[in-house]
């Protein structure tokens, strides 16, 4: 894979890609709006990996921002290998009372940041004839968390199509749709998770060595755990009725009410 580009490194899953990466002796590129945390993640990797790093302060939100990670992507003359999309975040609001420009700047980080980088990535891999995209998504794809599920949504088909138009390129698309994981995720979305017992919740460095392996065997859709894999077959076989009550009520519980 050579170089790898990770969105979202400074926490959570993307610093997981980022240590199991630097480990198979990867080098990398950081991309996260955390400048401080950024840094002392890669003086964490040097350290101990020995690899290159190379940072990249930028608010996926912004469309500036994103077309300065997307000319990075485009470099033939230090490719990166592997694109991880893994930024992400909620909105943690309902949907109908809240602030739509929250939404837009979460749908932005959430999907379109996910198309340009794609974009960028697949024209610089497919002319080199190799390299590898992997989008985060979620088994919450498939169920009904509001606009977070959309947005998963959205990347999972985005990415099953993706797939397909690059058969016979050398390079693959991947999507990866975890249930529960264990990082700050929650706690920085607002978002109350005290009801959800243990055994529903993976641990990170699962979920990613999970992603690295099906990535590196050309699988289009990984889905960790036995568990989740079970679960998402019963989502796709449910009516969808069933699905919508299922999935209604509890994920507005504890959110956070933000301000207009």
């Amino acid at each position: 894979m050579g170089t790898a580009l990770i969105t979202g490194a400074a926490a959570g899953l993307g610093q997981e890609f980022a240590w199991q990466l630097a480990t198979s002796r990867h080098d990398l590129v950081l991309v996260d709006r955390d400048s401080e945390r950024l840094e002392r993640l890669a003086g964490q990797l040097r350290a101990a990996a020995g690899v290159d790093v190379e940072l990249l302060v930028a608010d996926l939100s912004v469309r500036s921002d994103v077309e300065r990670v997307a000319e990075r992507l485009r470099s033939i003359e230090r490719p990166v290998g592997l694109l991880v999309n893994n930024a992400g975040g909620a909105a943690g609001q309902r949907f109908v009372d809240g602030d739509v420009g929250r939404e837009e700047a979460v749908l932005d980080v959430m999907v379109r940041c996910v198309l340009v980088l794609s974009h960028a990535a697949a024209g610089q891999m497919t002319a080199r004839g190799r390299g590898a995209i992997l989008n985060v998504a979620s088994v919450a794809a498939l169920i009904t968390l509001g606009t977070y599920s959309a947005h998963k949504a959205w990347v999972r088909t985005f990415t099953e199509g993706l797939a397909v138009e690059l058969r016979g390129t050398g390079v693959t698309a991947t999507v990866v749709c975890p249930g529960f994981v264990h990082t700050d995720f929650h706690d920085r979305a607002g978002i109350d998770m005290t009801w959800l017992p243990e055994v529903a919740w993976l641990r990170a460095e699962d979920v990613v060595a999970t992603a690295l392996a099906d990535v590196r065997r050309g699988a289009v859709i990984s889905t960790p755990s036995l568990r989740y894999r079970l679960g998402s077959g019963a989502a796709r076989a449910m009516p969808r009725s069933v699905v919508r009550a299922i999935g209604a009520p509890r994920p507005i519980a504890g959110v956070r009410r933000h301000r207009h």
